[in-house]
């Protein structure tokens, strides 16, 4: 079956939260979220014959964080310096967040999500979705359905581990692959093995607990995890609604 005669075949119909439990162990995250606002699936058409029990997909839109950097940049600061209650009320009124969005593995790397995203934001009838990615180089999905991107500042901290890293032959795009840099970092010999590991120590003073993990791939996967994992911020306004100010 071809990916194009495979879109045919589905529909995004309005669903509930069951359906997404059906396929929350497939998310990365555990948790679930506490208040859900809207939820959509994508399923077999019913002329199409069944795929299964599951959806295919889901999308689950949330009330969103009332506190992020980015969209204070992203939204020019609309709702920025106002008391705690009005600005809660502002966003509650003019802000949907998409909390999950989950494609069965069966189902993945044929344009499912961006045709989730795409085709649900405006259902919503809110001026503002916003969404957090993880990975916006790797799987920019969400810049294909329309949103549009804000990276966040890399902090002062994560720069300079990553350029002492970097002079010890460490480059940046390899940071993905902690058994590739804890092989490199077994390898290296004085002075350098020095330097780094008291950059690596520096970096760790400001994280609690860990700041006494000993050398080794935890420690490793630990640090890179922080140094690229942080969340680009996405947002998408509606052509024809306009933010209802207090």
């Amino acid at each position: 079956m071809s990916i194009c005669s495979l879109h045919k075949k589905l529909e995004i119909v309005p669903g509930t939260r069951a359906d997404y439990e059906q396929l929350a162990a497939h998310h990365y995250r555990a948790e679930k979220p506490a208040v859900i606002k809207a939820v959509f699936v994508l399923r077999a058409k019913r002329a199409a014959g069944s795929f299964g029990a599951k959806p295919a997909g889901v999308i689950v839109y949330a009330m969103p964080n009332p506190r992020l950097e980015l969209r204070t940049v992203a939204t020019d600061g609309v709702f920025a310096g106002l008391d705690r209650q009005t600005s809660l009320a502002l966003l509650n009124r003019n802000v949907r967040c998409i909390a999950r969005l989950i494609i069965e593995p069966r189902f993945r790397g044929i344009g499912l999500a961006t045709r989730l995203v795409r085709e649900t934001m405006g259902e919503l009838e809110t001026p503002i979705v916003e969404a957090l990615g993880v990975m916006p180089k790797v799987n920019p999905f969400l810049e294909r359905a329309g949103m549009q991107a804000f990276a966040p500042r890399t902090p002062v901290a994560h720069v300079a581990l990553i350029e002492a890293l970097s002079t010890v032959g460490i480059e940046s795009e390899r940071l993905v692959d902690p058994a590739d840099v804890q092989d490199k970092l077994d390898a290296l010999r004085w002075p350098a093995s020095d330097f780094i590991e008291t950059r690596l120590q520096q970096f760790l003073k400001s994280h609690g607990t860990r700041r006494s993990m000993p050398p080794g791939i935890e420690r490793t996967r630990y640090v890179l995890g922080k140094l690229t994992q942080r969340p680009a911020y996405y947002i998408w306004r509606h052509p024809e609604l306009e933010v209802t100010l207090p």
